[in-house]
């Protein structure tokens, strides 16, 4: 059995409902995913997660806790030594690992590599973004956390793509090998109810996830109920309310704001399809949770052709293909309940947590 520590500022609020109300990314819902699962198989796992005032070192589902620091706390200049990374480093030497997990690009991947290499341990990046390939386009605010990122990425043992277009950009623009490895999704716990949503829409407002397309989208269908979910993200709260103002003049779209994680599963099975607008990502949480309850999804995202390939939705190529796909499967019955029986099987027997864990283990052992 091995110790592994994930590392991920945003896994506590997926940990612990309590504080759901605290920014969570898909990435740490995949983190918090595959450690119960392995915590399931006798592993001894750990988690490196932000200091939200929880207690240091406690157990969460037989998964111990360790915080760095808090959002905002130290001074200006100073703060990225300490407390960033004199508490990064405290964290990474409690969880003592034999395996450090860290994923979504930042200065914490080149902490988190040099840290595992000091110590003779090892070092596993996944690949949350396409852009996480791309020199330049990462989602990293500075040329240093930039640096430090390429630098984890450099010295990682091993890279998990998401994709095999993943893998490609990454192979090209580093020369670096990756192994692709499946999402995980939490079966559905919540009792199927009224399918009373036609379109749903849920994703942090950022530009480049382009909910502008959506409620383009309300206004090309006023005959159907949709309900975009999701909050303001740092530095884009303008833009946030720009959204809002105009979601506000529609009486067909309900805005309802950021919804905790453990509370967003019921929509995804009160709605009858998903829409996703952005034209990159990694590989969203949002089609997994649609497709584990039967939700088909209509994207211009489809990572590696899945969507086209497997019968899962529908890949648009634009906005009024679109619609038009979206009242092709509301409007047809039969049509609908074949594409959800599909994606419901689909996701059950490729991204099941036990079943990840079980390729994760394979990969580890090596």
């Amino acid at each position: 059995m091995a110790k592994i520590c994930f590392v991920n500022y945003d896994n506590y609020p997926v940990l612990n409902p309590a504080f759901g109300g605290n920014y969570i990314g898909g990435e740490s819902v995949q983190q918090v995913l595959l450690a119960r699962a392995l915590v399931k198989k006798g592993h001894e796992v750990s988690t490196i997660v932000a200091d939200l005032g929880q207690p240091d070192g406690e157990v969460v589902d037989g998964i111990k806790v360790w915080k760095t620091f808090a959002a905002g706390s130290g001074l200006p200049v100073l703060r990225f030594i300490h407390p960033k990374l004199t508490r990064i480093v405290s964290a990474l030497k409690h969880a003592d690992a034999d395996i450090y997990y860290q994923s979504c690009a930042g200065m914490i991947t080149g902490i988190t590599a040099w840290y595992a290499k000091r110590h003779n341990k090892k070092f596993v990046f996944r690949i949350a973004h396409d852009s996480d390939c791309i020199p330049g386009q990462q989602i990293i605010p500075t040329w240093r956390d930039r640096k430090l990122y390429e630098y984890g990425l450099k010295h990682a043992d091993l890279i998990a793509a998401q994709s095999s277009f993943q893998a490609e950009l990454l192979e090209k623009n580093y020369g670096l090998k990756s192994v692709e490895m499946n999402m995980a999704v939490e079966p559905p716990s919540e009792n199927i109810p009224e399918r009373d949503i036609d379109i749903l829409w849920v994703n942090n407002f950022r530009a480049f996830k382009k909910p502008e397309r959506f409620i383009e989208l309300a206004k090309a269908m006023p005959e159907m109920r949709m309900v975009m979910i999701g909050g303001p993200c740092p530095g884009e709260e303008s833009f946030f309310e720009d959204m809002r103002h105009q979601a506000e003049s529609l009486p067909n779209l309900e805005m309802t704001g950021f919804v905790p994680y453990h509370e967003v599963n019921t929509y995804y099975s009160r709605a009858r399809v998903f829409v996703n607008t952005s034209d990159i990502e990694g590989f969203p949480n949002s089609y997994l949770q649609s497709w584990v309850r039967g939700t088909p999804v209509v994207a211009f995202f489809d990572p590696d052709n899945l969507i086209a390939r497997e019968g899962l939705g529908h890949k648009a190529n634009d906005l009024d293909d679109m619609a038009k796909a979206v009242r092709q499967l509301i409007n047809d019955a039969q049509h609908w309940e074949s594409v959800s029986v599909r994606t419901r099987q689909y996701a059950m027997a490729h991204y099941h947590p036990a079943r990840i864990a079980e390729q994760y283990e394979i990969l580890f052992k090596s």
